[in-house]
């Protein structure tokens, strides 16, 4: 047998959120942080009027997307990198090029389990730095990330907000983060779910990143855009950091279906606001129904909320997990977290809102 590098036998397999359970019918998948609007109806007609061409390579630069992201962010086409299967591969791209073995990179303890894996992929050492508990719910905490930083750290990924304690850093805090760190030490924001904060102080990092040459931003069509089906992601580099990644990336990194429906999503912003504007809506409904009900909600700035149970038998993450399930309400479990005692639930539809406060209320009271 041929042994893989050191740190790859070390990973933990990913699981997703389940979408299925056997032997009920009507089903709400809650679990995956998926967009209860689903996709633009532009993206869907473009869609459509790409399939058209199926026997053509696609362009390898991702042309059309990179020009219709710059278009509506604002940013220069040539420090716009894209991924064909979300912005996962585009964090992975980066530990692949910037780790060495024995190299450090550091995230916090609640972080996207993606971060870990492609450290240990590297076989670099990840540093896993603790979060802070707050009367709002569980967060970032800068000062620490900043002390856990050696002449060994190369990468410091950062969800904002974060999956999935549903926090967020400010602005101010962004900046007082970046500016400790050593100039080549790369800053990694992802903002996956960005789009979904609506406070005034919060920042995706594009700023930051204009400004310098060690802050790297993700985003993803996966959520706000409703594209998840077509697993497509995007980066906003330094220009040094784009020739790095373009050299490494495959030849045909986004498909011509891919690039027509993303360049069509990301140019209707009638249809974000839309989905933005419901997020929050909903996000507060349940946020307050199920704080009145008797359960921990954590404040949350994303499309999600992040629930606390207590931890005794019948009524711990366990039990209402298995109980919802029988319902029919699929939540996540986020022990492979560090969050045994908690399930995260996504905005959905209004029906299956609704289904999900009412399995909650009757396992309150069972």
């Amino acid at each position: 047998m041929i042994a893989p590098k050191p740190g790859i036998l070390d990973i933990e397999l990913y699981v997703g959120g389940r979408s299925a359970v056997p032997g009920v019918a009507k089903v709400y998948k809650l679990s995956s942080n998926e967009s209860p609007l689903g996709p633009s109806p532009k993206a869907v007609a473009a869609l459509g009027a790409a399939a058209h061409d199926l026997q053509l390579y696609p362009d390898g630069s991702s042309r059309l997307l990179r020009a219709a992201i710059a278009a509506a962010e604002g940013l220069d086409i040539d420090r716009i990198v894209v991924g064909g299967e979300g912005s996962g591969p585009l964090l992975t791209m980066l530990a692949n090029a910037y780790l060495r073995p024995g190299d450090e990179a550091i995230f916090s303890r609640h972080a996207f389990l993606l971060y870990e894996i492609a450290t240990r992929a590297n076989s670099a050492h990840p540093v896993i730095v603790p979060e802070r508990v707050t009367n709002s719910g569980i967060r970032i905490d800068v000062d620490a990330i900043l002390a856990a930083v050696t002449d060994k750290t190369r990468l410091v990924y950062l969800a904002n907000p974060n999956n999935p304690t549903g926090s967020y850093l400010t602005r101010g805090e962004i900046n007082l983060l970046h500016a400790g760190l050593p100039p080549d030490v790369l800053l990694v924001i992802d903002a996956a779910y960005g789009e979904f904060v609506d406070a005034p102080d919060y920042d995706m990092g594009l700023e930051l990143a204009r400004a310098h040459d060690n802050v790297v931003v993700t985003r993803t069509f996966s959520k706000i855009h409703g594209l998840a089906a077509l697993r497509l992601g995007w980066a906003f580099v330094p220009r040094a950091v784009a020739d790095v990644l373009n050299r490494i990336r495959g030849p045909f990194p986004t498909s011509p279906l891919q690039q027509a429906a993303g360049a069509a999503a990301i140019a209707d912003k009638t249809h974000v606001a839309k989905a933005a504007a419901y997020n929050a809506k909903w996000r507060r409904w349940l946020m307050d129904e199920l704080r009145a009900a008797g359960l921990q909600v954590d404040d949350s700035a994303a499309n999600f909320l992040l629930l606390h149970f207590p931890p005794l038998p019948a009524k711990d993450a366990h039990a209402a997990d298995a109980f919802l399930t029988q319902r029919g309400v699929i939540l996540r479990a986020v022990e492979a977290y560090g969050l045994p005692d908690a399930l995260r639930l996504t905005v959905g539809t209004e029906e299956a809102n609704r289904a999900a406060v009412a399995a909650l209320k009757d396992f309150i009271a069972s």
